[in-house]
């Protein structure tokens, strides 16, 4: 979940930036007055500045919301999936307190001595 999030903020970032590049900016007009003849280049004189605002006001929604989210998991204690349902340890191995003792092989008779 921590991934799929991180690269939505990362896409969303990149989706944000190209769209802040590709609004005018305050200066344009005042550029405009003096001759500059790419003030309506692409999209007209006002035609996507209402478009182009509203999709960076979205894409800056939506980065808000993935931060709060980013954050909050961050922040969570992570879970310890090696345990067992009843706190085990899934690879811990138990063994019964009666285990049989290993049997012994019975001494060898001694040799009568001369």
């Amino acid at each position: 979940m921590l991934q799929a999030l991180t690269i939505v903020q990362v896409f969303v970032s990149i989706g944000i930036v190209a769209l802040v590049l590709l609004q005018r900016g305050r200066g344009a007009d005042a550029g405009a007055g003096f001759g500059a003849g790419a003030s309506g280049s692409v999209f007209g004189a006002r035609g996507a500045t209402t478009g182009l605002s509203r999709s960076t006001a979205v894409l800056a929604a939506i980065f808000m919301l993935n931060s709060l989210a980013l954050a909050w998991l961050g922040t969570r204690p992570s879970v310890d999936t090696s345990r067992g349902l009843l706190g085990e340890s899934a690879t811990q191995v138990t063994v019964p307190a009666t285990a049989p003792a290993p049997a012994t092989a019975p001494a060898a008779p001694k040799a009568p001595s001369p």
